[in-house]
């Protein structure tokens, strides 16, 4: 923003702010959570839509997922985008654990269900890969 030069109205808007009027610089409480709101769907449609891509980028995918989640762990589409996103990445593991999470907030979703037994079925066939080199 455009700010008056230094020492010319400083003083006098320091002087006319009334006592305990909230710092211009800074969001209130309300406006954080409305703008962290806004960042939470933001991701999770940019999410979607890069789900959507002929070439999907799961890295992205990944990445957007994981910041929803830093701000709203319990996320529903988060954590099954995430789940999604380290499935095709190959990191069995960590989406089963997003799947399993995303399953605990929606059993009955039929896309979670599927992808965890998709997970398992990947880590199984990796198991005994694992065996038979032994």
């Amino acid at each position: 923003g455009l700010r008056p030069p230094a020492g010319d109205g400083e003083r006098a808007s320091r002087g006319a702010s009334p006592a305990g009027a909230p710092n211009p610089g800074r969001l209130s409480e309300e406006q954080s959570k409305t703008v962290e709101a806004i960042e939470i769907d933001c991701y999770n449609s940019l999410a979607a839509c890069l789900l959507q891509a002929e070439l999907v980028n799961y890295e992205r995918v990944k990445e957007y997922c994981l910041k929803v989640l830093k701000k709203e762990g319990e996320n529903f589409k988060a954590l099954y985008r995430s789940g999604v996103a380290f499935y095709h990445l190959g990191d069995y593991d960590k989406a089963l654990y997003y799947l399993k999470e995303a399953r605990t907030r929606q059993p009955t979703d039929t896309n979670v269900i599927r992808y965890i037994q998709l997970t398992e079925m990947k880590l199984s066939r990796c198991s005994q890969r694992e065996k038979e080199a032994m």
